[in-house]
């Protein structure tokens, strides 16, 4: 009886041990999605939860398969479910806005989303700060949590004064590593997803940016999950962690002095 009493009270310390911290990590690397045509969204979904890696992504309304917009009524509900998994978020500029010259009146750029996709169109600082900030809207009335201060210029083209307008507005662009190009974009005739992967694998180092879309129209064979599983699970052997933005070295002080409201 004595040492059938002792057995259930080990056994009952042992079960309100307190829960282990997780390992530090020691060598991180940062992966980030920025929106695309959707059509590969719960498989990095599930890739992520299956692997328990935390991304960034970075939100704009482009167009899906699905008839839709990436950032209307029917995705809001999936990117509510990657915020209460702990992911963060920042701007892609709400018409995916891609910058062309700087000019007299402000921003030349083109939009690839939204009623004037194609359309060349000049923007003041007033217009680019409206299109950062609208996706963050749209966020926190589909979350009820706040975007980083953070965003990612479409094609990550930018000038100075782009940039500067941004600060002004409280967000402070991210781009990527050399290495972290991880080539989704590119035709998959000429680069093999084998080929993305064992590149990747052989070349991303510690503190890298990685992106990769959540969809490419332009090519045949995806890259999600094809490649991101083996390149998690790669990356992982080799010693890197995954780490959101929000703690990233560079980019921390920022987003602590301009939270978005």
């Amino acid at each position: 009886m004595r040492r059938a009493v002792e057995f259930a009270l080990a056994a009952a310390a042992a079960l309100w041990q307190p829960v282990q911290a997780a390992p530090a990590c020691e060598r991180p690397v940062y992966l980030t999605f920025d929106t695309g045509h959707m059509g590969v969204a719960d498989l990095v979904a599930d890739v992520l939860a299956r692997h328990d890696v935390k991304v960034t992504f970075f939100l704009a309304n482009e167009k899906t398969q699905d008839g839709g917009s990436s950032l209307d009524a029917r995705w809001a509900a999936w990117w509510k479910a990657r915020a209460a998994e702990g992911h963060a978020f920042g701007s892609h500029t709400w018409d995916h806005v891609v910058w062309q010259a700087d000019v007299a009146a402000g921003l030349k750029a083109r939009p690839t989303a939204g009623e004037q996709a194609g359309q060349t169109q000049v923007l003041d600082a007033a217009d680019y700060c409206e299109q950062l900030r609208r996706p963050a809207r749209w966020f926190t009335e589909a979350t009820g949590q706040a975007m980083l201060p953070l965003f990612r210029a479409p094609a990550g083209r930018t000038s100075a004064r782009l940039l500067e307008a941004a600060r002004q507005c409280g967000f402070r662009h991210v781009g990527w590593a050399p290495a972290g190009f991880l080539g989704d974009e590119l035709p998959s005739e000429r680069f093999p997803n084998r080929l993305l992967r064992d590149t990747a694998l052989r070349d991303i180092r510690e503190g890298d940016i990685l992106v990769a879309h959540l969809g490419i129209w332009s090519r045949k064979d995806p890259w999600a999950p094809a490649v991101l599983e083996p390149l998690i699970e790669g990356l992982k052997a080799r010693g890197f962690c995954f780490r959101t933005l929000a703690e990233h070295p560079q980019y921390r002080d920022w987003i602590t002095k301009h939270p978005l409201n």
